[in-house]
């Protein structure tokens, strides 16, 4: 059986996107789909690479009741071979990936996270973004949380779509199938 591997990234590995992998792992276990997809997170930087979550983030989640174990790391374009998909936590990140992207099929595999929110919009004060609550205080993390649950339910839906052999995109994406 194959495991469908998703890797979330936001700059520096420390808030948003280890969030999004402690959210999702949740889901996954929840729906009894540990054997078969896995998570992982990746900062576009390496300054944080070694480092813990940041706190408030380690805070948000376990007031939610997710668990978190987390060293930050620095994506690395060699892990599009390890991953079926990418999930960029803003657009400055999907850029970015994309343009690591060592094939067109690789960029492909780019996804911005809240594509996967249906209520997400461009008019809705977020547009695709997850915004980086690092400069914030506590409300900031408890929006990304927000933001991150919301487009979840999206995301495993496709994922699990795949697994049963319809290709990925078929749920998903931004509004008129478009993905970036």
């Amino acid at each position: 059986m194959d495991t469908f591997r998703v890797c979330f990234v936001c700059t520096g590995n420390i808030c948003r996107s280890p969030m999004a992998e402690a959210v999702f792992r949740s889901h996954v276990a929840d729906a009894g789909l540990e054997d078969r997809i896995t998570a992982a997170s990746a900062g576009t930087g390496g300054w944080h690479v070694g480092d813990p979550a940041d706190p408030r983030t380690v805070r948000t989640l376990e007031s939610a009741g997710y668990e978190l174990v987390h060293s930050a790391r620095q994506f690395d374009p060699g892990w599009f071979d390890e991953h079926d998909l990418i999930v960029a936590l803003d657009e400055g990140h999907e850029r970015e990936l994309r343009a690591l992207a060592p094939t067109p099929q690789d960029a492909a595999k780019v996804r911005l996270l809240r594509s996967y929110d249906p209520t997400a919009s461009e008019g809705d004060g977020f547009g695709f973004d997850v915004p980086d609550p690092y400069y914030g205080g506590t409300q900031g993390f408890e929006e990304v949380l927000r933001l991150v649950e919301a487009a979840m339910p999206g995301l495993l839906s496709e994922v699990a779509a795949t697994l049963d052999g319809r290709p990925a995109g078929a749920v998903g994406g931004r509004p008129g199938g478009e993905t970036g």
